[in-house]
């Protein structure tokens, strides 16, 4: 008998003063409705906070929304914060406002990916999924 799986996990935050969170708790639901154990940390957390939640709950990956235009910061601090604290087997990920001058220096940073307004779902649950094999 094959064991199954074990469901990737997945916290999902908004950081800094960004109060809108309808569209990451869309992303949320649907990540949960493909499997993948969510955290939600609900709005205006610390970078430090989402770091420690991350290592505490034990998860895959970090996604976090931005659509305050302090993504250039926040990304960065929490990179910073999770090499600080041992965890850069964790995946960072995130989605928002974000420049096309922006994508590619936040990429070669360590974000594995950026998705924009208008990105599926689907596309979102695939790259998650992708992190398993």
């Amino acid at each position: 008998m094959a064991v199954a799986a074990t469901p990737i996990r997945v916290l999902i935050g908004k950081v800094g003063l960004d109060g809108h969170d309808r569209g990451v708790k869309l992303i949320a639901r649907a990540l949960r409705d493909a499997g993948i154990e969510v955290v939600y940390t609900g709005l205006h957390q610390t970078p430090e906070q989402v770091v420690s939640t991350a290592i505490q709950e034990d998860v895959d990956a970090i996604g976090l929304s931005i659509l305050s235009g302090a993504h250039n910061t926040l990304f960065r601090r929490v990179l910073a914060l999770l090499r600080e604290q041992g965890a850069e087997d964790i995946v960072l990920f995130g989605g928002g406002i974000i420049p096309d001058e922006d994508l590619t220096g936040l990429k070669a940073d360590g974000v594995r990916a950026l998705f924009r307004p208008g990105t599926s779902m689907n596309e979102i649950v695939n790259f998650l999924k992708g992190l398993q094999s």
